[in-house]
């Protein structure tokens, strides 16, 4: 009974000391595993810009100045037509405001005061109204005509306003995809020819950057592509709209002109 007293009493103290042994391999072996494990590399874009070969380098500096050209343009053109339809919205509440001609006309033709728009439509309209009105022998179709050839002359010279640049816009649109896709083509290129110079064996390792340089190229061409190209679309539906007003107000005006010569005739 003795051996087996000494022997519980002593296996308690045992057991607390056991467990640290036990726990020490495991600890060792996580250790190692993690030491083992491959790090997962970082996609550095600046690397991949400056390790590219010139075509590729060229390139996209082309591509970035395309992108700076379209934002540069889609700006402008975004603060052009949000300004040309509030100066519509504005010079229509005038016009249907129940105001006098005269009045609109000086008021468009002041000095100094630069018009555009729907109110440089009626401005040239009423002018060449005028103009023959205060001739000797101009018959109604005559003066109609003649307002209605200078709200014509007028109406495509603002809206060739509108669309300036959107022609270049679009061909941003349409060929960066290609122009990147020529970065890529190239950057393949140049990087298989260097691993056939080689006489060492090669990996994915090896061929895996020059791959990388060469899709960045295709990456940049679809970033400048893609918002060019909604503009585009966009700032075409807006001259669209603003192009079906100017025409709606002309014909508008046309009639009321016509029955203001028909009354003073």
């Amino acid at each position: 009974m003795s051996a087996l007293s000494l022997m519980l009493q002593s296996s308690p103290s045992a057991l607390p000391d056991a467990a640290p042994a036990a726990s020490q391999p495991l600890a060792d072996v996580a250790q190692a595993a993690t030491a083992a494990a491959p790090a997962t590399p970082s996609l550095d874009l600046l690397h991949l810009v400056t390790a590219a070969s010139l075509p590729v380098q060229f390139i996209m500096l082309l591509l970035f100045v395309a992108s700076i050209a379209s934002w540069i343009i889609i700006f402008r053109k975004a603060a052009l037509l949000r300004r040309a339809k509030r100066e519509a919205v504005q010079f229509e509440e005038r016009f249907w405001s129940g105001a006098e001609l005269n009045k609109l006309y000086e008021g468009a033709s002041g000095h100094g005061r630069d018009v555009g728009g729907m109110e440089a439509i009626f401005e040239a309209g009423f002018r060449d109204f005028n103009r023959l009105r205060q001739r000797r022998g101009a018959d109604n179709d005559a003066q109609l005509e003649a307002a209605q050839r200078g709200m014509r002359a007028t109406t495509s010279r603002e809206l060739d306003s509108l669309e300036h640049n959107l022609e270049l816009l679009a061909n941003i649109g349409s060929t960066s995809p290609y122009i990147g896709l020529v970065g890529t083509v190239f950057g393949i290129m140049v990087t298989m020819h260097s691993l056939l110079a080689s006489s060492q064996q090669v990996g994915i390792k090896d061929v895996a950057p020059g791959i990388s340089e060469a899709l960045l190229a295709t990456a940049m061409g679809l970033f400048v592509a893609i918002p060019a190209v909604w503009a585009y679309n966009r700032f075409a539906t807006a001259v669209e709209r603003l192009a079906s007003r100017y025409e709606a107000f002309s014909e508008e005006f046309s009639s009321i002109l016509q029955r203001q010569a028909h009354l003073e005739g």
